[in-house]
């Protein structure tokens, strides 16, 4: 067995411990691999467990990417990087991702600080997963205590059950309240400096910081990260009045449960507050710009979603219009919404309902961070980054010491990903290079039942097939079959996975079911670390778990007999 090393940076960052951790250097594989051999340092293998090796500082020298950039110079402008620096490392931002980066950073020995100008936890502890997923709890007793039918089934009796709104409120923004602290705690007590203000960059290795009406501070480091996150897009024609016509910042509040609620878009948003809004009583109509609904999923999985999570609600939808136009309510008068076709751009329909939910995505909040002042221009506002992070110039070279992670750069807009992003560019920065497969990062929509996915969706994989000349197959497995969902009386579900016969590579896993949000980490992990399907058949999963579903998936999995080669090796995308 090959030996596992530590790779570790205790105190400094001149010294480094190397390990069996791969170097990633094409930029046309798909995995992100693990190799022995680092830029030509081999780890010996009579090394025994827990062994490392001591070296001076490695630099990493890339190989060509397939467009390639050069380094871009400062300008002159800016003036000459400073000798010494008062950081290693300066986050812009302190949301999720900035966090991930800094506590990996003290990990790794340097002297690290975080400039955050809102509130610690950005967008998803203050505004996004972390309140949501407070309603989303109450919502998902509230349909356990609505069902009748289940209950009746595990021989239960419930009177009718209530909510009380300020209560809901209140227990979502105490969550967030709770979190907001535990990662300020978190950071002070491994040394971080918290500096306040909104950062901007003033040149190379140079950011300054400061809140309006007071002076501001300028402070230097060897390394940047940006990481400031996003807000709501609102498409043009629509007034946003935080009342009757709101984002998702707004409703999060819950300052009231309307009769009649539009929800414009539906995707992750857009269905975890369908899912919220039916469970406290409300009646929704989506209204979605594409031909059909949850466009963003596996479309078996969507078929299925739509059966169990709007049909049989008091859900209505229009599909294939733009809102091209919705005025709050006012003076007694509805919420107006202005439906056009999204083909012919030809007026449809007007609806009139007491409140409207912007749905519609978000876009990058990159504004006023300096970029200008290191040629770099962003692209429909997202940060221009290359495949570890590092922030790219307006003529496509990569600027020295600036990296970005998260939602202002577009690769994946989603907390876990801005983290995962942020520990792969302190690896960079601390010399080991790494490149993170956004392939094998999942996701997951918090509905009741839950949707997660991870990888190519069905279409996807036969596309990128047919590009390179390969087959794929596909495997189900039904929660019908599983003891523990039979048991809960929750056997509406089903698993995919599809997958190449020819070398068992797994390319793309999608779930809906109960608990479809802690299942699918077990075939992320599988794809970022290269695992077949004909390894990963034999793993051993607990009985009688819901686990059991995915054991059942990778089992009924058929892979040609001879394939028992390796994957290619394995890298970003």
């Amino acid at each position: 067995m090959q030996p596992s090393l530590s790779l570790c940076m205790p105190h400094s960052p001149n010294s480094l411990a190397l390990d069996s951790c791969s170097s990633l250097t094409s930029p046309n594989l798909r995995f992100c691999g693990l190799r022995r051999e680092i830029s030509g340092f081999s780890v010996p293998s009579q090394l025994k467990r827990g062994q490392f090796i001591r070296a001076k500082r490695l630099i990493f020298p890339r190989k060509a990417q397939a467009s390639p950039a050069k380094v871009s110079a400062s300008s002159d402008d800016n003036g000459s990087p400073p000798k010494s620096f008062d950081y290693d490392l300066i986050i812009i931002g302190a949301g999720v991702g900035g966090h991930g980066a800094a506590l990996h950073a003290v990990e790794k020995g340097l002297k690290t600080a975080i400039i955050e100008g809102d509130m610690m936890g950005g967008t998803c502890v203050n505004r996004g997963c972390v309140p949501s997923k407070a309603l989303l709890a109450v919502s998902g007793r509230m349909r356990e205590l609505q069902d009748q039918h289940h209950l009746k089934a595990l021989g239960l009796q419930v009177s009718a059950a209530g909510y009380d709104r300020q209560a809901v409120a209140d227990h979502a923004n105490n969550l967030a309240s709770k979190i907001r602290s535990n990662l300020t705690n978190s950071l002070k007590a491994l040394g971080v400096d918290i500096l306040t203000g909104m950062g901007r960059i003033l040149g190379p290795h140079k950011v300054k910081y400061g809140k309006v009406g007071f002076s501001d501070n300028v402070v230097t480091a060897r390394d940047i990260i940006i990481a400031t996150g996003s807000v709501p897009f609102v498409p043009k024609g629509i007034e946003v009045d935080g009342k009757t016509v709101i984002t998702s910042d707004h409703a999060l509040k819950l300052e009231f449960v309307p009769d009649w609620v539009a929800i414009v878009g539906s995707g992750y948003i857009g269905l975890e507050f369908s899912d919220v809004y039916t469970a406290l009583g409300s009646e929704v109509t989506f209204v979605e710009a594409l031909d059909q609904l949850m466009p963003g999923f596996d479309p078996e999985i969507s078929k299925l979603a739509q059966r169990v999570l709007i049909n049989p609600r008091k859900i209505d939808y229009h599909t294939g219009v733009f809102a091209t136009k919705i005025t709050p309510a006012k003076d007694g008068k509805p919420v107006i919404i202005e439906l056009t076709d999204a083909k012919t751009k030809e007026p449809k329909d007007t609806l009139e309902v007491d409140a409207a939910l912007i749905a519609t995505g978000r876009g990058p909040f990159t504004n006023g961070l300096g970029l200008e002042n290191i040629n770099v221009e962003t692209q429909r506002g997202f940060v221009p980054v290359d495949e570890r992070m590092q922030v790219k110039d307006k003529d496509g070279n990569l600027v020295p010491h600036v990296y970005c992670i998260g939602d202002a750069n577009g690769k994946m807009m989603l907390a876990h990903a801005a983290s995962a992003q942020g520990i792969s560019v302190v690896e960079q920065v601390t010399g080991t290079d790494h490149a993170l497969n956004h392939l094998s990062i999942p996701a997951a929509c918090f509905t009741h039942p839950e949707i997660s996915m991870v990888g190519l969706t069905e279409p996807q994989a036969r596309e990128k097939a047919q590009k390179e000349g390969f087959e794929i197959s596909v495997a189900k497995t039904s929660f019908k079959a599983n003891t523990k969902a039979l048991a809960e009386n929750e056997g509406e579900g089903l698993a995919k996975m599809i997958f190449r016969p020819d070398n068992g590579e797994i390319l793309g896993v999608h779930i809906f079911g109960m608990h479809a949000a802690d299942l699918i980490h077990e075939a992320s992990n599988a794809i970022a670390l290269g695992t077949r399907v004909q390894d990963i058949k034999f793993a051993v999963h607990a009985h009688p778990t819901l686990s059991e579903v995915l054991d059942e998936l990778f089992k009924s999995a058929k892979v040609n007999a001879h394939a028992t080669r390796p994957i290619r090796e394995p890298i970003a995308v």
